[in-house]
């Protein structure tokens, strides 16, 4: 039986998230199990290194499987990238130890929010970027996001209705402007369902003036969904990163 590691990009803007469901072939796993299971002639099943929402891209999104076919690995990438659709690419695949596990074996992940803040949307970049021409304080913005960074208890930030423990480490908070365009990079050990989304919305309260950046510490400590920010758009966000 051997593992392989893969790196796949994907534009997410018509699925309904990584995950395989019953209810809708319309998942990037459902699709890649689908088309490896014809190749090898047995079912396949993969692990990937988390969950991303419905609408949410990936650029370097891991993932791993087994299998007993002896395909050489650039044939297997091949067959992929014939048969998987244009808004799915398996990027590279490799033969790794049977040990290694591409959820388990995380260390951090890095996504990047994407926000066109010109006065117009971008008509060729707009399924990637979240529109909003609102006049922004970016420094405002970068404080309270600094409030964010280390352990903390992410309550009021996810819709995750779960006994999971809520508690979270964001390792780095980074926003950057070019013409127009707000990218805010998140760096993690894992987050919670909706996290990144909520947080983005939050800061984008207090870019607006809305919120003031010392409110981010009483959202924390009330660990209430309402005290945060609206859900941002899943379309702005893309997995960028994973670290082993």
């Amino acid at each position: 039986m051997r593992n392989l590691r893969m790196t796949i990009a994907y534009d997410g803007t018509k699925y309904k998230g990584w995950q395989k469901q019953k209810d809708t072939d319309l998942t990037i796993q459902g699709k890649i199990e689908t088309v490896l299971a014809k190749m090898a002639e047995e079912k396949i099943q993969i692990i990937g290194c988390g969950r991303t929402d419905a609408g949410v891209h990936a650029e370097n999104y891991i993932a791993n499987f087994h299998t007993t076919s002896t395909f050489k690995t650039k044939r297997i990438l091949a067959y992929l990238y014939e048969f998987l659709p244009e808004d799915i690419v398996v990027k590279s695949m490799e033969e790794v130890s049977e040990r290694f596990h591409a959820r388990y074996n995380v260390k951090a992940k890095t996504y990047v929010y994407t926000i066109n803040n010109n006065k117009f949307r971008d008509v060729f970049n707009r399924k990637y970027t979240y529109h909003l021409a609102d006049k922004l304080d970016l420094e405002q913005m970068k404080t309270a996001a600094g409030l964010l960074i280390g352990t903390h208890d992410f309550q009021s930030f996810t819709n995750e209705r779960s006994h999971k423990s809520t508690v979270k480490t964001i390792n780095s908070i980074l926003i950057h402007e070019n013409k127009g365009l707000i990218k805010i990079e998140f760096n993690g050990n894992s987050f919670l369902w909706n996290m990144l989304r909520i947080i983005v919305g939050t800061l984008l309260e207090i870019g607006k003036g809305t919120l003031q950046p010392n409110d981010v510490e009483k959202i924390l400590q009330e660990r209430k969904r309402w005290e945060a920010g609206p859900l941002a758009q899943a379309k702005g966000l893309c997995l960028t990163d994973v670290q082993y």
